[in-house]
């Protein structure tokens, strides 16, 4: 796989740490518990999609794009990241927010994402939960084609063959990081929605053979939808860099059971892993992807599903600034 091919905008503090939480571990009495800090990897809070957004943007400023436009919730972690990003290349950015959540307004709306979102100067067109979110997206880059701005358009997450590649670079990172430390990773957990992080880490190490089972844990409370949605961009993820589509389309692991109610919607299970995240490793997860997954992996543990594993890598896909949105919950 030579990614050196791509073209690419260096913006994650790479390599993000990989580091163990024998706290955790010793708590859940489950395998070795190991971390892959993405929420450490810079731009404006970290997070999983700025390794997305390199390619992505890459590929804008090669276009001649001087506008970039991305869709999302209104607390999205990925519209905060495009907003940085856009602002640290020069590029100016739109976003299009769902109110898809319904939930208490004076948290909601004034902080977390939505505060750094204006703080990085992104223009922000608000839509309700029962529009649609792909036609407006496609409205407003069309409105601004015919203004004569150069538009090049992001979809929901990043989550396209080319975002994609991002966390194949990521898969070839965890593994060089693993080797250094003599550390035989037996599963990695994150949590799943849009797909591009999943794909690019199926297409990445089933391409460098290395067999580590990849599960996604289901955020959106629709499992089958996103397993569909994996299995078919790390195929196309992996037609891009060369790797044989099958096996990884056959290997896509998705979890379901802890989305709740869906998308942005609170669980109990959510709010205990957020907890004894913080309290057993000082480690930050956030109440709409990361809790959830760390509630699905405490969930396998405790349902004793990893009985014959031994180290778990969990990927902590960031989203930190979510936390404030969502104040009452732990309150």
């Amino acid at each position: 796989m030579q990614l050196a091919r791509f073209a690419r905008q260096r913006l994650v503090h790479a390599p993000t740490p990989l580091e163990p939480m024998p706290r955790l571990s010793d708590h859940l009495g489950g395998p070795a518990l190991w971390v892959k800090r993405d929420d450490c990897s810079g731009l404006a809070g970290g997070g999983n999609k700025t390794r997305k957004l390199e390619f992505l943007l890459a590929e804008a400023l090669e276009e001649g794009a001087d506008l970039v436009i991305t869709a999302g919730g209104l607390q999205s972690n990925h519209a905060r990241q495009t907003a940085a990003a856009a602002a640290k290349l020069g590029l100016d950015c739109e976003l299009v927010l769902q109110r898809n959540v319904d939930w208490r307004r004076d948290q909601y709306d004034a902080t977390g994402n939505l505060f750094l979102d204006r703080l990085l100067n992104a223009r922000i067109t608000t839509i309700d939960g029962a529009a649609n979110r792909d036609a407006a997206l496609a409205g407003l880059a069309e409105a601004r084609r015919a203004e004569g701005r150069r538009v090049y358009v992001i979809p929901v997450g990043g989550s396209t063959p080319t975002g994609a590649l991002g966390y194949v670079a990521c898969a070839l990172e965890l593994l060089d990081q693993a080797n250094r430390q003599d550390l035989k990773i037996d599963a990695l957990i994150h949590a799943t929605s849009s797909g591009g992080t999943q794909a690019g880490l199926l297409a990445g190490l089933i391409g460098a053979g290395t067999g580590i089972p990849v599960i996604g844990i289901d955020v959106e409370a629709d499992a089958e939808a996103a397993k569909q949605t994996v299995a078919e961009l790390a195929g196309e993820t992996a037609e891009m860099i060369g790797v044989a589509a099958g096996p990884i389309e056959a290997a896509a692991l998705v979890l379901g059971g802890y989305g709740g109610a869906g998308y942005g919607r609170p669980t109990p299970e959510m709010a205990e892993a957020v907890r004894l995240a913080a309290r057993f490793e000082g480690l930050l997860l956030d109440p709409v992807y990361t809790g959830k997954a760390m509630a699905g992996l405490i969930g396998m543990i405790r349902q004793r599903d990893l009985a014959e594993t031994k180290n778990v890598v969990f990927l902590h896909s960031g989203g930190m600034p979510g936390l404030f949105a969502y104040r009452s919950v732990f309150d």
